[in-house]
């Protein structure tokens, strides 16, 4: 009990999303180690117990996440090339890349992570390839930059999976790096080596540990496949991410070298199963979909990143077809919002379809929530740790909907108002509250480290910005 009389380890929520649907009068109970031990149906309120604001969601995992670039947001929207491409892009991200310093780094993340926890996520997958100093040498402290992105999500109270990036080339059939991946470069016993080293600083922060190969383009058949080995050796349920078929280009080039496609190739030369994620994975043919769905990989799929990079458009209807799992990111935050990557995901679909509500299911008609039941459980999956729901034996990861919000208020059911929060709402508007590991984070919409945090990413970005060239 805290001093007001209220148990700090319940919760009553009138309306909650369960991994089975919705449900009336939920009570819920968690440890001290924050993992749900109770979640009762058609409850009484005990006296003492604090009350959801609104309809109750599970945490939102965030499968993708790229911290240092949120500094970018609003610098590549105009046109520095003939036509502008995920490879234009590219090379003004190096530029930005070149110039962080570990301080802005864990500055630009933890802001970052406040504004995660804001808009509804409660943990985050960070791929980070950044390594090096500004040179590409090691620093004293080889993992120093892997410790910023550790303390930045221990500050925000933000669960982690940290994947360290493999990455080796800059092309296919082992093309040597350029001058502007000199930061991300390891060789696969180095990369070994920091993992081992940031095992057991993971494990005592409640983090998970994984390893991302950045692409087929980036790591070569024999380090993948030596590196792939290292990490089962150390953890045979450890997380593995990697970037496949993004753009057509990488689909042309992955051919012209190996005479397969990207998601082919992978699947015919790696032991690809549910620890994988296979991140954007959006130009496959109908049979990669359904041969890498049967995998029970988890399609990791960021729909304001990939539209803004016009990557093109993930073919949901076969993935689903074969029963696939997916999970949303934030990627390179141009939009820092769980609930919008929902929404663009199913507008994308609608758009390509000319039909309405595709995400629905038989079970879950209503759109909103379909979404975020798969979105979470497949988040949970590529994280690798207990957050697949209000359930016990996961975390305590939740997020109140303002039921008094203008948009909400006065709707029948809380199926309604989720989808009034994903698709009529200002999509942040109407969060109210946001628990992680039962640790109340966010009240009233607004984090504690809100303005702190913040103001410091943004005196960040400007210190940055002048070290830009």
């Amino acid at each position: 009990m805290n001093e007001r009389g209220m148990n700090e380890r319940s919760l009553f929520a009138t309306h909650a999303l369960l991994p089975t649907g919705w449900a009336r009068d939920v009570g819920l109970s968690w440890n001290a180690q924050g993992v749900l031990t109770e979640v009762k149906t058609d409850a009484t309120c005990p006296a003492g117990t604090l009350q959801a604001a609104g309809p109750l969601l599970p945490g939102m995992p965030n499968l993708h996440s790229h911290a240092f670039q949120r500094a970018m947001g609003g610098l590549t929207e105009y046109r520095g090339a003939a036509q502008d491409s995920f490879w234009s892009w590219r090379s003004l991200m190096y530029r930005f890349a070149a110039a962080i310093t570990p301080e802005q780094l864990e500055a630009i993340a933890t802001g970052l992570y406040v504004e995660m926890l804001e808009a509804g996520y409660t943990s985050v997958c960070e791929f980070h390839y950044l390594h090096h100093d500004h040179n590409g040498r090691p620093y004293a402290d080889d993992a120093a930059l892997s410790m910023c992105l550790l303390r930045a999500a221990a500050r925000a109270g933000m669960g982690l999976t940290l994947l360290p990036v493999l990455y080796q080339t800059s092309g296919f059939g082992a093309a040597p790096p350029s001058e502007g991946q000199r930061r991300f470069i390891r060789s696969t016993d180095n990369m070994l080596a920091l993992l081992h080293k940031l095992q057991p600083l993971c494990q005592a922060q409640g983090a998970r540990l994984g390893l991302a190969p950045h692409s087929l383009r980036a790591v070569p058949p024999g380090s993948l496949r030596d590196a792939l080995a290292g990490l089962h050796a150390m953890d045979a349920t450890a997380p593995v991410h990697i970037h496949i078929a993004e753009q057509t280009a990488e689909v042309d080039a992955c051919l012209a070298w190996s005479g397969q496609r990207p998601v082919q190739w992978l699947l015919d030369h790696a032991p690809v199963d549910g620890r994988w994620c296979l991140v954007h994975a959006t130009h496959m043919s109908a049979e990669e979909s359904a041969h890498a769905a049967r995998t029970g990989a988890v399609a990791g799929l960021c729909p304001s990143t990939e539209a803004n990079l016009g990557d093109g458009i993930f073919d949901a209807g076969s993935w689903l077809a074969a029963g696939g799992r997916w999970g949303v990111g934030s990627d390179s935050h141009t939009c820092v919002n769980a609930a919008q990557e929902l929404m663009l995901l199913e507008y994308t679909q609608r758009l390509a379809t000319r039909q309405r509500n595709v995400l629905a299911t038989t079970e879950q008609p209503s759109v909103a929530t379909a979404m975020t039941l798969a979105a979470v459980a497949g988040g949970a999956q590529a994280s690798a740790r207990p957050v697949a729901g209000l359930a016990v034996g996961q975390q305590a990861d939740m997020v109140a909907l303002d039921a008094g919000h203008p948009l909400l208020r006065d709707l029948p059911t809380p199926e309604a108002m989720l989808s009034a929060h994903v698709f009529a709402s200002h999509r942040q508007s109407a969060l109210q509250q946001v628990w992680v590991g039962g640790r109340l984070l966010v009240q009233s919409g607004r984090h504690a480290l809100h303005d702190s945090a913040l103001s410091d990413g943004v005196a960040a970005r400007q210190q940055l910005l002048k070290n830009t060239p």
